[in-house]
């Protein structure tokens, strides 16, 4: 027997002790695991990878921020042997507090500026910050004390900030300016209006008269720049972060969602490049059909992008938008990549997705405009779903790599799934779940027996090794590029730590880790792991297993 032969066995006949089992498996094993080949027969470097929303990093102040929570979960990466740190998008959350509707495609979130690092800059007295009560339960979010809590507290580093007249707020503020100006303006203006969606702002600042921004930018110059300030303490610590990571051998993935929210300074201040009436407001919404799932389908709301008019001009707002995320991140996730080969659009008003309509997006002349703005950039595109043969075809021919999510493979609906390992091609992204999914021991415990069998006999899962640790095995050991985990799955928790579950409201974007949860005793694991199936990264090769 080969021992390419040995090292599958191993794990997958016998999970992770196969000397229980009477084999003799030898330190060659470590060894053995090939590297993966493209379609041209290139050698791809094997990577891994954890998704941790900065949310749910531990911190005393209600929230994950960008402090030293967040350096310590790069140290625990790096000593795990991981490659890649994957976040949720950055941007503010609007209502529902998702992540994926934002104020702004542009704005970072507010609640993860770190409270510590402003006292250190001299920014805050931390007796404006240390005795607040930031939430009952430090394992979830609580975003009403959040909105109630946070901004008094940097309205004062704010304050501090702009007295100080430092020369990097200046040269930030002209920098961004493209996207700056409108989204100070327009926050500046909800607050005015008692928070109110822009479309019910009196008319003359709704459709943007020349005169009225000129009369409200001189009303609101103090609100204006206080906006301004937040997103200069936002950048400086998000980049410092970056730089910190790169710097441990860790590169950021970040999350672009395809569309943006209906009520953002995105859609205010660019209405040509949206699907709207003469008064602003949408013509038609996003969303997805009625399936197996889902009888009246899903509404999401976004209003939908006017691709003739995009085209026109080559697609510079979305240029400029991509361009943007690059600047955030090393390596850019695309949500909803079909809606570039055809959008489903709904009637504006409508309360369900029946009605909605599919209609053809820019297709692969959008990508071409991409690469020739931009150059080649490492995007990978979310291809989940039912995929028509010409969204296999756009993705194909974009060169991206796919997304493969193991809790769908399963799936008893579906026979032959994509989804199951033995089908991966080498140049995908494998996921166990994504930020939508439960987590595997949640998925275990309520997805349908038949499933939960199929997965056991397929992978050979056994609570003696954790159904957790089984299934990320499997997807460790697949010909995947990138295999990528939730830090909840690492943890074996439950349903209790699940992100997101789709169309409801009210209980997602909450779970928090606790303090010392990313040890050392995990880091190793972890690197054994990764080790394992060849996936660390290129400085760590050869190194002996910790």
């Amino acid at each position: 027997m080969t021992t390419i032969n040995l090292i599958f066995l191993r794990r997958f006949l016998f999970g992770r002790n196969p000397r229980a089992q009477g084999l003799r498996i030898g330190p060659e094993c470590a060894k053995i695991v090939p590297p993966s080949m493209n379609e041209k027969g290139e050698f791809i470097m094997r990577k891994a990878g954890i998704l941790m929303p900065i949310s749910s990093l531990p911190s005393p102040w209600g929230i994950g921020t960008l402090g030293a929570e967040a350096r310590k979960f790069v140290d625990f990466l790096s000593a795990g042997g991981q490659s890649c740190w994957q976040v949720l998008p950055l941007g503010p959350t609007s209502y529902g507090d998702s992540p994926y509707q934002s104020f702004s495609s542009f704005a970072g979130n507010p609640y993860f500026i770190d409270l510590d690092l402003l006292a250190e800059d001299g920014l805050l007295e931390r007796s404006e910050f240390e005795n607040l009560n930031w939430g009952e339960n430090p394992e979830y979010v609580d975003y009403g004390r959040m909105y109630e809590q946070r901004y008094p507290v940097l309205r004062r580093a704010c304050g501090r900030l702009l007295a100080q007249n430092r020369p990097g707020f200046a040269a930030f503020c002209q920098e961004q300016k493209d996207w700056l100006e409108d989204y100070a303006l327009f926050m500046a203006l909800k607050s005015k209006y008692g928070g109110v969606s822009w479309l019910e702002w009196p008319e003359d600042v709704r459709l943007r008269r020349p005169q009225a921004l000129e009369d409200a930018r001189k009303e609101l110059r103090e609100e204006v720049n206080f906006w301004r300030g937040v997103q200069y303490l936002f950048f400086s610590q998000w980049w410092d972060l970056k730089a910190y990571a790169n710097s441990r051998g860790v590169a950021i993935i970040g999350d672009l969602p395809i569309y943006v929210a209906l009520d953002s300074a995105g859609v205010w201040a660019n209405p040509s490049q949206f699907q709207l009436d003469e008064s602003g407001r949408p013509t038609g919404v996003a969303g997805c059909p009625p399936d197996g799932f889902t009888a009246d389908g899903q509404l999401w709301g976004n209003p939908l992008f006017n691709w003739e008019r995009m085209k026109e001009d080559s697609y510079s707002w979305w240029l400029k938008r991509i361009a943007f995320q690059f600047k955030l991140y090393d390596t850019l996730r695309i949500d909803h990549f079909r809606g570039f080969d055809e959008y489903y659009a709904i009637p504006y008003g409508d309360k369900t997705a029946r009605n909605g309509a599919w209609k053809p997006g820019p297709g692969i002349a959008f990508f071409k405009a991409v690469n020739r703005a931009l150059g080649k950039k490492d995007i990978i595109a979310e291809d989940l779903g039912f995929l028509t043969p010409s969204v296999r075809k756009l993705l194909k021919n974009s060169g991206y790599p796919g997304m493969k999510v193991l809790e769908f493979a399963f799936d008893s609906r579906d026979g032959e799934s994509d989804y199951l390992p033995h089908r991966y091609p080498a140049h995908c992204v494998v996921y166990t779940g994504t930020h939508d999914n439960d987590t595997i021991q949640g998925w275990m415990a309520s997805a349908p027996k038949k499933d939960v069998s199929f997965a056991k006999a397929y992978l050979r899962l056994s609570k003696r090794e954790g159904y957790h640790w089984g299934m990320m095995r499997a997807a460790w050991a697949s010909a995947a590029e990138l295999a990528v985990m939730q830090f909840q799955d690492l943890l074996g928790l439950g349903s209790e730590a699940r992100m997101n579950t789709p169309s409801t409201l009210g209980n997602n974007w909450k779970w928090r880790t606790l303090p010392g949860t990313f040890d050392e005793k995990l880091a190793r694991r972890l690197y054994r792991e990764t080790r394992v199936y060849q996936r660390l990264p290129k400085a760590k090769r050869g190194r002996n297993a910790k």
